[in-house]
Parts: structure tokens; C-alpha cells; sequence
């Protein structure tokens, strides 16, 4: 039987809106829900992607920052400009420093977005400086949209796994709270303790030593002396038969496995012995030697001038050069 409610010529639904009925016809609503716009729906899909990034997002010194890089649709730079919206809304009594970008071929033809949206001005600048060196001739263009958002145009954002860790690393140091900079950073070290560090794995020797060893008519290894000085310290004299390789390619000289090698450098039981003027850049240098597996290598204590010093042989070019200025 049906409800007189229902006869009557009208009603109202259960989800409020007022239906007419007449006799036995269907109920008909008057009014119909209204339909969502593809504003809404973008502004749906910002408020997700926003959230998401939000809840992936890691802390810094007490600053939550975060990355995210979504596909691109269209309108992308409007698109990011309601995802910091919505970002900024949720975060907005704590410190934060977000970088939201899309990513893959755009609608436009365009370079993709990126924008940088945080709770301090500090924080957007030193992720601007910070991105105009990790994407070095990347970006096309940049603007300030406000003292804490900035945008820019950048090719082809997120075509590398580069592209997410630089990301990562800018808004990580950019958040990082500034230190004393006459305090050395967690994990340095001083020159002295870099020295002693590699000495420690050297069995450094005398130039008497180096001199016996060179000598000897029967070695179990190759052994070569490396003079690793700068040109102008040669001028000035020398070592008769060493080997004269830039400390700044040494590595590269020495290293089996590297195709600019010199052609001795075949095998990893070389005995090499570096000098340099006074045995302190030697060190190191020996040291760089046994990195790459050369476990042989060592330096000379005192380097040229106490093989000098030592009555060694030299080729002294400086005391040369005054001999002939004097006659």
C-alpha cells in the first residue's frame, strides 16, 4: 500500500531535495546535484598530490621538507601553483621547504615547472642559488612569485634519476640550519690530521734508503722514483732518472685500469717512490697510490731536499745556471 506521503503532489527525499509526484508516475527530482567542473577536479587531484607529498615528506633540522614530481597534464604551472596552495595551508604553523615539479613531455611543448614554496624566505633563496647550479643550463627562465615561492621553467625535469637526488640534496641543504662558519663541518679533517692519517699507512724511508733500493741489481718488483714536483720547483735541480709525473695525474698514470696509464703501469706490485720538495705532498700522493691498489707505494722523508741534503746524486740545473751567469 502506498504511503499517503507518497500520493501527495509533493515530498521531500531523504537527501533533502523536494520531489513531485503525480499519481502513480516515477518521482521526478526538481532539482539535481550540481555537476563537478574540471576546476574541481583539479583542485581534488592538487589537494592529493599535495597530501602525498606531505606524508613522504622527511625533516631536516627540524624543517619538514619534501619532493615531488608528477606526470604532466596541462596548465601544469596553475596546476603547482594549487598544489603549493593546499601545502601551504596544511603546513602552515610549522617550517617547511617543498619543491614541486611535473615532469615528461608537456601539453605546451613548453620546459616543465618547478616551484619552490616554503615557510621562509631564507630557505626559497638558497634553494634558488642552489638550483641554478645543480641545473646549470637547464633553466629557461625564473620568476618570484612571492618572498616564499619562486618558479622556473627547466628541460626535461625528472628525466634522470639525477634530477629527483639534486632535488632532494637542494631542499636538504637549503633547510639546514647555519652553522658557525669558522667551525669545521661534522666528519672534516684538518690538513695535519689528512697527513698523519696517511702516514700511518706508509712505510715512508730515508733517501739513503731509497737511493740502496734503486741500486740494487736484483728487485722483486719494478721500482721507479716519481718526482711529483711543480715545473718550477725542477727548474731548480733534480734527481737523475726519476720519473717526472704532475701530481695532478698521477692517479691517472699509475692506475692499471685506466686507459690513460703509462705503459709500465701494468701490474699492482710496482714499487713506486714518490718525492716532492720537502716529503709532505709525497705522502699524500703515495697514499692516493695505495687507494688504487699499488700497495708498494711509499715517499722519500724530507723528499728532494733531503736527498740533497744527504750528498745524493742530483742534477743541480739552478747551481748550473750560476756557474754560467758567473763566467
Amino acid at each position: 500500500m502506498i504511503s499517503e506521503s507518497l500520493r501527495s503532489p509533493s515530498a521531500t527525499s531523504a537527501a533533502g531535495y523536494e520531489v513531485a509526484r503525480v499519481d502513480d508516475a516515477p518521482l521526478v527530482l526538481k532539482d539535481t546535484p550540481p555537476l563537478r567542473t574540471l576546476d574541481d577536479v583539479r583542485l581534488q587531484v592538487a589537494h592529493e598530490v599535495a597530501m602525498r607529498a606531505i606524508t613522504q615528506s622527511k625533516s631536516a633540522d627540524g624543517v619538514r621538507i619534501g619532493v615531488s614530481l608528477t606526470l604532466s597534464k596541462s596548465e601544469d604551472e596553475l596546476f603547482l601553483y594549487k598544489v603549493a596552495d593546499v601545502m601551504a595551508h596544511q603546513l602552515a604553523l610549522g617550517a617547511f621547504l617543498f619543491a614541486i615539479a611535473t615532469t615528461g613531455a608537456t601539453a605546451s611543448g613548453k620546459p616543465n615547472p618547478l616551484v619552490l614554496i616554503a615557510s621562509s624566505e631564507e630557505y626559497v633563496q638558497r634553494a634558488i642559488l642552489l638550483t641554478s647550479a645543480k641545473f646549470i643550463g637547464r633553466i629557461k627562465s625564473g620568476v618570484q612569485l612571492s618572498p616564499v615561492r619562486w618558479a622556473g621553467l627547466i628541460d626535461g625535469i625528472g628525466s634522470s634519476t639525477y634530477d629527483d637526488d639534486a632535488l632532494w640534496d637542494i631542499v636538504t641543504k637549503s633547510a639546514r640550519s647555519p652553522i658557525d662558519p669558522m667551525l669545521p663541518p661534522p666528519g672534516s679533517r684538518g690538513i695535519d690530521q689528512m697527513l698523519s692519517d696517511a702516514r700511518a699507512q706508509l712505510q715512508r724511508i730515508s733517501p739513503q734508503q731509497a737511493w740502496d733500493e734503486l741500486c740494487e741489481p736484483e728487485v722483486g718488483a719494478p721500482t721507479f722514483l716519481v718526482d711529483i714536483r711543480p715545473a718550477a720547483q725542477r727548474e731548480l735541480g733534480g734527481i737523475q732518472g726519476s720519473l717526472v709525473i704532475e701530481r695532478n695525474v698521477l692517479e691517472w698514470r699509475f692506475d692499471p685500469r685506466c686507459q690513460a696509464r703509462l705503459a709500465i703501469a701494468d701490474r699492482y706490485d710496482l714499487r713506486v717512490i714518490v718525492f716532492c720538495q720537502e716529503g709532505y705532498t709525497s705522502s699524500l700522493a703515495a697514499y692516493a697510490l695505495q687507494q688504487l691498489g699499488l700497495l708498494n707505494a711509499t715517499d722519500i722523508i724530507g723528499g728532494y731536499q733531503a736527498w740533497k741534503e744527504a750528498g745524493l746524486p742530483v742534477d743541480d740545473k739552478g747551481k748550473a745556471r750560476a756557474l754560467i751567469k758567473a763566467v
